[in-house]
C-alpha cells in the first residue's frame, strides 16, 4: 500500500493507486472516420505490406514506414494485444508482483520475455525505452486532455520524441467502445480479427452482456457499491467516468454512489471515507478493486468493514477497474458480476 499512500496528493496518482479509476477509483483505424466500424477494410492488408498508421482517441495518427515490430505498451495494453496475437517488446505500469509473479493486469503475457521499462507509478526508464529502438508506445487514456496512462508527466516530453504514440480512451464512455477500438488497434498491428477465436470471444461478451442485463432485471432491489481500500482510506466510486461502471449502470445495474456534488471534489471519480464512515452507503453486493496497489477483502482489519451487511454476508466479489481491453479477459467480469446478483441475499 506503499505506493497508494506515496501517490495520492494527485489526482493522476490517485487513479493510479486505486481511487478515482473506480475507479477507479482517477481510434478510428488509418483511413477510418467512422469509429463504430471497428478499423478500415484495408487494414489487415496494411499490417502485411505497410506503411502503417492509426488515428487514435486524441484524434492523432501515428505513422511509421511499416507495422511496427518493437512496440512498447502500458501493461494492460500489451496484455489485450497478447489476446490478439500481438507481442511487445517492452512495457510500463504493473507488471511483476513483490513476489515476482505477474501482475493482474499482465494478463497471460510471460512477463519473463518482456522489458520491463518501470513498474510503479512514476517510473520510466527512458536509456531502456531508447535501446529497445521503439517503433510506438501505446497506452491508454484516464482523461479528456489525451494524456497517456503511466507516461510520467514530467518525462514525457523526452519520451514521445523517441517514437509515434497513441491512446485508446476509457474515459467516460462505455466499455464496448474501448473494446472496439482495441480490436481495431490489433488489426491494424496485423491481428486476425475474423479468427474464430476472437469471433467467438465477441460472441460470449455479448452474452455475457445479456446474461448481466437480465439479472439486473430480474433482481432490481440488490444495491451494488464500487469500492477501493487503503490503509487510511475507503474510496466509494462514482459511475459516470468508468468504463466498467458506465456499462453495468447501462445494462440496468442498481449501483449505488455519492451524489454529483459530493464526486466533484475527485473530478467525478470517488468520494473517500474514513473507515469509521465505511457504512455510509448501504449496499447488498460490494465490487472491490482487484489492482495490487490497493489492500484486497481479505486483507481489510477494520472492524467497521467486517460489520457491513454485505461483508458479514459474504457477498463481496472483485472488480477491475482497468480491464485488460480484449473480450476475452472482459466477459469474466459481465458473468462474474451476474452471478453475484442472481445469488444475492438482500441484507441493506
Amino acid at each position: 500500500m506503499s505506493n497508494a499512500r506515496a501517490t495520492h496528493l494527485t489526482r493522476r496518482g490517485i487513479l493510479a493507486a486505486g481511487g478515482a479509476l473506480g475507479l477507479g477509483a482517477v481510434l478510428a483505424a488509418c483511413g477510418d472516420d467512422d469509429p463504430k466500424s471497428g478499423g478500415s477494410a484495408d487494414a489487415s492488408q496494411s499490417a502485411k505490406s505497410g506503411p502503417w498508421s492509426f488515428k487514435d482517441d486524441r484524434g492523432t495518427t501515428a505513422k511509421t514506414d511499416k507495422v511496427p515490430a518493437n512496440i512498447v505498451a502500458f501493461t494492460g495494453v500489451a496484455a489485450a494485444l497478447f489476446d490478439y496475437g500481438i507481442e511487445v517488446k517492452g512495457v510500463f505500469g504493473p507488471t511483476k508482483t513483490k513476489d515476482g509473479k505477474a501482475d493482474v493486469q499482465a494478463g497471460d503475457m510471460d512477463i519473463s520475455k518482456l522489458t520491463v521499462l518501470g513498474n510503479e507509478w512514476g517510473q520510466f526508464n527512458i536509456e531502456k525505452y531508447a535501446a529497445l529502438a521503439p517503433d510506438v508506445l501505446l497506452s491508454t487514456m484516464f482523461d479528456d486532455a489525451g494524456t497517456l496512462w503511466y507516461v510520467p508527466e514530467e518525462s514525457k516530453d523526452k519520451i514521445l520524441k523517441l517514437a509515434p504514440s497513441a491512446g485508446i480512451s476509457v474515459y467516460d464512455r462505455q466499455l464496448p467502445k474501448p473494446l472496439e477500438r482495441m480490436l481495431a488497434l490489433a488489426e491494424s498491428l496485423g491481428a486476425d480479427v475474423r479468427s474464430t477465436k476472437t469471433v467467438q470471444a465477441k460472441k460470449d461478451f455479448e452474452t455475457a452482456a445479456e446474461r448481466l442485463r437480465a439479472a439486473a432485471k430480474a433482481r432490481p432491489e440488490i444495491r451494488v457499491l464500487a469500492g477501493s481500500a487503503s490503509q487510511d482510506i475507503f474510496y466509494v466510486s462514482g459511475s459516470n467516468l468508468s468504463v466498467d461502471l458506465e456499462y453495468f449502470k447501462a445494462l440496468g445495474v442498481n449501483l449505488v454512489e455519492p451524489p454529483a456534488k459530493v464526486l466533484k471534489a475527485s473530478g467525478g471519480w470517488f468520494e473517500n471515507l474514513s473507515w469509521e464512515n465505511v457504512d455510509k452507503y448501504p449496499a447488498d453486493l460490494i465490487i472491490m478493486d482487484d489492482r495490487t496497489a490497493t489492500i484486497q477483502p481479505a486483507d481489510i482489519t477494520e472492524a467497521t468493514w467486517k460489520k457491513l451487511p454485505a461483508v458479514k454476508a459474504g457477498q463481496v466479489i472483485g472488480r477491475t477497474p482497468e480491464p485488460i481491453l480484449s473480450y476475452d479477459k472482459c466477459t469474466p467480469m459481465l458473468n462474474n458480476l451476474a452471478e453475484a446478483i442472481e445469488k444475492a441475499k438482500k441484507v441493506a
